[in-house]
């Protein structure tokens, strides 16, 4: 589905009931805005995992602009800000209350944002592996010096100097990584994953380039205005978004939960799918 919003069309997909039969009445699930990361992914990578939570609420999966199935119009204009007022925007057009954000790595960025500027819009808050501000990447680097190979550390350089500029190096990218990504990664699983998702390498580069927008984007002083309930989820082997930015975040959103998964990296639902599916479910109780 999609849906013309200020001066984009932003794509939206649904997953489960809105209203379900409870005896003699129908009663209302909450919606659950689901939040790919990248930037220049699409929603593809949480299905059909994701469907597990459908039992518990209607979810939407949404491509931030210029990315997935999303319109392509103004690459000036594919930001975290942009991407913020996208969100509050599809919400109100949907006719929909305070929804339950669940953003993932740099969806996280984003869901996190939305909750601090429009509190109101946002009951629940799941951030899973993400950061509140630029320094992740500085650690970033110093953890693929540590732990990474020699391929590992050239195609990462390409991250930070924003020359993954086609779709064959996006994929090249994501295949060489892949074992720094997920504890349990497997190459065939790794090729499906990629050739379903719809890469826009412009989206990618504009973000962690030298002089992108994530090379100075700072949340954390507008943490303190985030009133949903909170989880901060996080892998204990992350690579991009390690664990202690999940910590610094904990600390600044009052009243969050926090948990660390032990034997995950940056993709939790790779690697301890059903605990994080347990985790999102126990999380939100109404």
């Amino acid at each position: 589905m999609r849906a013309r919003i200020r001066d984009t069309e932003i794509y939206f997909d649904v997953e489960g009931m809105g209203l379900v039969p409870d005896g003699p009445r129908m009663r209302e699930r909450p919606v659950a805005f689901i939040l790919h990361g990248g930037p220049g992914g699409d929603h593809s990578g949480f299905k059909p995992g994701f469907s597990a939570l459908a039992d518990r609420m209607q979810l939407v999966y949404v491509d931030h602009r210029g990315q997935g199935r999303s319109s392509k119009e103004d690459p000036s204009r594919w930001n975290l800000d942009e991407n913020v007022e996208d969100l509050e925007a599809l919400r109100q057009h949907l006719g929909l209350g305070p929804i339950v954000s669940i953003g993932t790595s740099y969806g996280g960025m984003v869901s996190m944002a939305h909750a601090a500027r429009y509190p109101a819009s946002v009951s629940h808050l799941v951030l899973i592996v993400t950061a509140a501000h630029a320094g992740f990447m500085a650690r970033a680097q110093e953890i693929v010096a540590e732990r990474g190979t020699e391929e590992q550390k050239q195609v990462s350089a390409m991250l930070w100097n924003g020359t993954l500029d086609t779709l064959e190096k996006v994929r090249r990218y994501y295949a060489v990584m892949g074992p720094l990504y997920s504890t349990t990664y497997d190459a065939e699983r790794g090729r499906d994953a990629l050739a379903r998702t719809l890469h826009e390498p412009e989206a990618l580069n504009r973000a962690f380039r030298p002089g992108g927008f994530l090379r100075s984007y700072d949340l954390r002083p507008e943490l303190s205005r985030i009133t949903a309930k909170t989880i901060i989820l996080a892998g204990a082997h992350d690579w991009i978004c390690p664990p202690e930015f999940a910590e610094e975040i904990h600390r600044l959103i009052p009243g969050s939960d926090l948990r660390i998964f032990a034997n995950s990296s940056h993709s939790i639902r790779a690697d301890e799918p059903e605990a994080l599916y347990d985790a999102i479910k126990g999380f939100l109780v109404y």
